[in-house]
């Protein structure tokens, strides 16, 4: 063989394993809640991620290598997210992982991630997950701190003064409850009442009753389905007049269903896609929001969700960071995923620092009212 035919065999070979190395998938992890009581958000988040990835993929993938989602069912079980985070973290390889759906399944596999030195990008809303800041935790829901501020700002500005809170015992309701006891008061409010109530609870006539005794101007309920539905539809039936107000954890039409005629004049702080129809088209986010909306409902015959919009931006945030260092490895999505700024995204424009894993701020929600069975902005 000449030394000429050696150089240009040698030659091939190397594109061949260049070419093969191209090639191979970028293996990204999730655990989401796709069935048991938390099902409304890990479903459309895992429609979500198929109908991106598909996209992704059938435009040439992330440099030139496809997207591989590994996604695993937690069904809503703190036991079953901790298993499948350790299969994707030790068996599978995976260079990020998406999830949890819930906030107490994020706080309860966190730590795992700093150890294995693998991003996690949770699809929960609780201020404890980036807060204190661990580096490899970053998440994409708005933060409960945000949503309680936006539905005090608009209690203020009503008028209310005296406010009585009832949020459920779980990881989602203890966080926001903190951030409750603490924010009414530093923004010149009484707290009036305190009531807690089980995430298996089926009625609270008797925390609403203690309530209505103590004549609060407003309620704040803070909970994902199906209690806020419990407890919406036990305040019409001890006909309460008190507003309600209700967190972002609601924020699906799945609510309104579940509620019924009882979810109507209902408020509560919700990122710009449950009224994406209503969003001025100058607005930042209109273009992205209409894209993944339309995209969504073609495909999926249903109506697009906030929840589902936390995973868009999640595996959407992974990509960006993957393409400014030119580098799938864990530690470089780490390190570009803090250096993002001004990303546009479904639940806000994200803005991450060294000091701030969740990169969004008040601007990320609009306050609604349930209206006509369905949600209208009123501020």
């Amino acid at each position: 063989m000449s030394r000429v035919t050696t150089l240009v065999l040698a030659l091939f070979l190397g594109l061949g394993i260049l070419s093969a190395q191209a090639a191979e998938p970028i293996k990204i992890g999730a655990v989401l809640s796709i069935t048991g009581p938390a099902s409304f958000l890990g479903e459309p988040e895992r429609n979500t991620l198929e109908l991106l990835a598909d996209e992704i993929n059938k435009s040439g993938g992330v440099l030139g290598r496809p997207l591989e989602m590994i996604i695993y069912d937690d069904e809503t079980d703190v036991n079953k997210c901790v298993l499948a985070a350790d299969k994707l973290l030790k068996k599978d390889k995976v260079v990020t992982v998406l999830g949890p759906t819930v906030s107490g399944n994020t706080l309860a596999i966190m730590s795992k991630f700093s150890t294995a030195k693998i991003p996690l990008i949770s699809c929960a809303a609780a201020e404890k997950i980036v807060n204190p800041v661990n580096p490899w935790v970053f998440k994409t829901a708005q933060s409960d701190r945000h949503a309680v501020a936006r539905i005090l700002n608009h209690a203020k500005k009503t008028g209310f003064e005296k406010l009585a809170i009832i949020t459920v015992s779980d990881g989602f309701g203890q966080a926001g409850r903190a951030v409750l006891q603490e924010l009414v008061p530093a923004m010149g409010l009484t707290l009036v009442a305190d009531e807690v109530y089980g995430p298996k609870d089926t009625d609270m006539t008797a925390q609403l009753t203690k309530i209505k005794g103590l004549a609060p101007d407003a309620i704040i309920c803070w909970g994902t389905n199906p209690g806020p539905a419990v407890i919406a539809r036990n305040r019409v039936q001890l006909a309460m007049t008190t507003p309600l107000y209700m967190s972002h954890g609601v924020a699906s039409k799945k609510f309104i269903e579940l509620a019924g005629p009882a979810a109507q004049g209902l408020m509560l702080p919700a990122g710009h896609l449950a009224v994406f129809t209503q969003v001025p088209d100058d607005h930042a986010q209109k273009a992205v929001l209409a894209k993944y909306a339309a995209d969504y409902e073609i495909r999926f015959k249903q109506p697009v969700s906030s929840f589902g919009g936390y995973a868009h931006d999640a595996l959407l945030l992974v990509a960006k960071a993957i393409e400014m260092g030119q580098s799938a490895e864990p530690a470089s999505i780490r390190d570009n995923l803090e250096k993002i700024q001004g990303f546009v995204g479904a639940s806000g424009v994200f803005s991450f620092s060294p000091e701030d894993h969740n990169g969004l701020n008040e601007e990320a929600f609009v306050m609604v009212v349930v209206e006509d069975n369905d949600w209208k902005i009123i501020d």
